[in-house]
């Protein structure tokens, strides 16, 4: 079920079955209740105008809540820094910048929360691939090339995980042909 600000302003999925639930992680006295949820599948991000402490304050109600949590990192942040390879790690910083530390951060705080925190490299459009994989971070080598992924890769390894779990928590990184 997808925890979403403003759900007005979302487009109906088509799926009778999808619960949509308005949530605000900066308003966290107003989150919606967890309790029947199994787990949940976080891909939070930074919008236009949310300034800094969003991603920090999800990872915290994250976190606090007795429910399985999959998080949304990226490739070449916290634990992840310079695993994309040092091309990908020089536009990391020029084109995130300030917000890797925030991104740092909000893993840290899901990862003491038990989190199992998915670092994917650049996300673009393309479709699910079959080969698609993860494999833990301290496996994962550093590309020479900057590393990128399709949106529906990572959604489909999320997924793939929340249905058949692998691991505790921990930091798999999303590799194969994705």
């Amino acid at each position: 079920m997808p925890f979403v600000r403003r759900p007005e302003t979302r487009p109906v999925s088509g799926q009778p079955t999808v619960e949509i639930r308005r949530a605000d992680v900066t308003a966290p006295a107003a989150f919606p209740d967890l309790t029947d949820v199994d787990v949940v599948v976080s891909a939070l991000g930074i919008g236009k105008g949310d300034g800094q402490g969003t991603l920090i304050a999800g990872a915290r109600i994250f976190a606090d809540v007795p429910v399985r949590t999959l998080w949304l990192g990226a490739l070449g942040s916290g634990s992840s820094a310079g695993a994309g390879g040092g091309i990908y790690q020089w536009v990391m910083k020029a084109i995130v910048g300030e917000e890797l530390a925030e991104k740092a951060a909000a893993d840290s705080i899901a990862l003491d929360g038990g989190a199992t925190v998915f670092h994917a490299p650049d996300l673009r459009a393309g479709s699910v691939s079959t080969g698609r994989r993860n494999i833990p971070l301290e496996d994962h080598a550093k590309p020479v090339l900057p590393p990128y992924a399709s949106r529906a890769a990572i959604a489909a390894l999320m997924l793939d995980e929340a249905e058949r779990p692998t691991r505790a928590a921990g930091i798999p990184v999303p590799v194969g042909r994705i």
